[in-house]
């Protein structure tokens, strides 16, 4: 083989390697579904390129038609596993799919005997002989009606291929959409290679069209296998992962047209998918009860929503997010529904039981607080009981601390441990012997500071328990004064706890209006007096205001 031989084979040796770079990309990929059948393809087209490139070798008649019908062998395994591939990657619903792929290959299967067996009949090679064309001899023969057969079923093939494929361009995304177009253009530019070529168009040069439009389609499906990455991102199980979801899904465009939608959606809107694919989404859910038409004009959204479905209440939640393109670019939205229904339920029956449950902790809360207060009163009864001459004292020093408690604004969940601090506010003297609490005459210094321990036995006997905490103020602070000469702890103003302060008015009012062993009861106009008196030394200025101000309005 001479340079120029050499010079003008060089495109259809880089054909050549174009093709076995797909099948070789192919073959690294063959686990993917519809991968296999697409190495079949590019094999076939391979193996034809590699015969055309042998046939225009120096051999002698029979050599090139040997060569000649390995290209045909080539090119009838393409043809068959064009539409097998197309009906897998496109998931093409397809009854009988094993019997469809064997009828298929009784043409080929036919004509490769025919093609086997030329040399004793000549119905594919009709008067072969050898033609220079260009600077390569090539073979030439009659066109008979078997090889007109063989190429009007390789065109009917080639369409079943390319309608599977259509329908599911229409059906798919864009990313698909790019992918799909570039496996048509791949293949379709062979076809029509072919076709020019048995319409006679040549180059000028004289170079042959078909194998270099197979270099061509080799070129495009390579270049899309890698920059789409065909094998790798591919509707694989669409039927199964989309069609198949109960969840239902619909996808729109930038333009807010149905480009997808599954099963479930369908079931929904009681429509089929010819009436739904490429229609205006407003008009679609335009009477949808859940409002996905208020959210297309948005890549992120979440909602919930429920309406009545066969007399029952169904929920959804609604899940809005972008769909972008190889190149980041927006192309789209995808809309889910997700049936919520059993997760209401299960939170509605949650919050009614803990309803169920805080009802019985309050009503259980409240027997143990009023438990508690009965006992708190009963144990102001017992310290009346012991000390006869304060009859009804722990009961009115307890209303009226709650008055004036009332009049100061004090919120009602502070006044409970106002009233329970009231009631217990003489519990220390249980600690007082009898002779000194019950004592006709004046008390002795001695007597006198026993009786002023009472406020700390009170703390000790009161402080362990955490329930009575907020109420010990009373008890333990009572007998403190404003100016700081009170006792146990010598406290002054408002050091003093308020409600220490308020109880203390209460206290010396009640005890200067009774009768006592050692003192008689006052006038009333004294004690105001002395109340008056006493404002900034024994007494808060401020409470000592309000509380003159009850007794103005009678309110005391």
């Amino acid at each position: 083989m001479n340079t120029v031989e050499t010079l003008h084979l060089l495109p259809y040796l880089a054909s050549l390697g174009i093709s076995l770079v797909a099948l070789l990309y192919a073959w690294s990929r063959r686990n993917t579904q519809g991968t296999r059948t697409f190495i079949w393809y590019a094999g076939g087209q391979s193996l034809w390129i590699f015969a055309f490139i042998l046939e225009v070798m120096p051999w002698s008649l029979q050599g090139k038609i040997f060569w000649h019908g390995i290209q045909w062998l080539g090119e009838l395994i393409s043809i068959v596993a064009f539409p097998v591939f197309a009906a897998q990657y496109s998931e093409y619903p397809l009854r009988n799919a094993r019997l469809f792929f064997r009828l298929s290959l009784i043409v080929p299967i036919l004509f490769a005997f025919l093609l086997a067996t030329d040399g004793l009949h000549h119905l594919i090679y009709a008067n072969p002989h050898a033609r220079v064309e260009g600077v390569f001899v090539e073979l030439e023969y009659g066109r008979t009606p078997i090889l007109y057969a063989i190429s009007v079923y390789r065109y009917l093939v080639a369409f079943i291929g390319i309608a599977f494929l259509i329908q599911h361009f229409r059906r798919s995304h864009i990313l698909f959409r790019t992918q799909i177009t570039v496996i048509l253009i791949g293949f379709l530019i062979p076809i029509i290679g072919n076709f020019l070529n048995l319409a006679g168009i040549h180059f000028p040069s004289g170079v042959d069209i078909h194998p270099m439009a197979i270099a061509l389609g080799s070129l495009v499906m390579s270049w899309g296998l890698y920059r789409f990455r065909i094998f790798d991102i591919k509707p694989v199980g669409r039927d199964k992962v989309f069609e198949d979801m109960l969840d239902p899904v619909v996808i729109l465009g930038n333009d807010n047209l149905v480009v997808d939608i599954n099963r479930s959606m369908l079931d929904l809107l009681g429509r089929n998918v010819n009436e739904v694919i490429g229609q205006p989404a407003k008009e679609i859910f335009a009477d949808y009860s859940i409002p996905i038409r208020l959210y297309l004009h948005v890549t992120h959204a979440r909602a919930d929503s429920a309406f009545e479905l066969s007399g029952n209440t169904v929920h959804y939640e609604l899940t809005v997010s972008p769909l972008y393109s190889h190149d980041k670019k927006l192309v789209g939205r995808i809309y889910i529904l997700h049936d919520i229904t059993s997760q209401k339920a299960l939170e509605h029956n949650l919050r009614k039981l803990n309803l169920e449950l805080e009802d019985r902790v309050l009503a259980r809360t409240e027997e143990l607080y009023a438990a508690y207060d009965y006992t708190l009163e009963g144990w102001a009864k017992a310290l009346e009981f012991r000390d006869e001459e304060t009859e009804g004292h722990s009961r009115r020093v307890t209303e009226m601390t709650l008055k004036i408690a009332r009049a100061l604004e004090i919120p009602q969940d502070e006044l409970v441990h106002i009233r329970r601090g009231a009631l217990l506010h003489d519990i220390g003297k249980m600690s007082i012997p009898d002779k000194i609490l019950h004592k006709p005459g004046k008390l002795t210094d001695e007597e006198r500071n026993i009786i002023k321990k009472h406020p700390e036995t009170a703390y000790k006997l009161l402080s362990p328990i955490p329930f009575l905490k907020k109420a010990l103020v009373i008890p333990y602070s009572h007998h403190e004064k404003w100016d700081g000469t009170g006792y146990p702890q010598g406290l002054k103003e408002k050091d003093i706890p308020l409600a220490a302060r308020i109880f203390a008015i209460a206290d010396v009012w009640d005890a200067l209006s009774s009768n006592r062993p050692y003192n008689q009861a006052w006038p009333r106009e004294k004690i105001i007096a002395y109340f008056i008196e006493q404002s900034g030394r024994h007494f808060d200025p401020f409470i000592i205001n309000i509380f003159l101000g009850l007794i103005d309005k009678g309110g005391i």
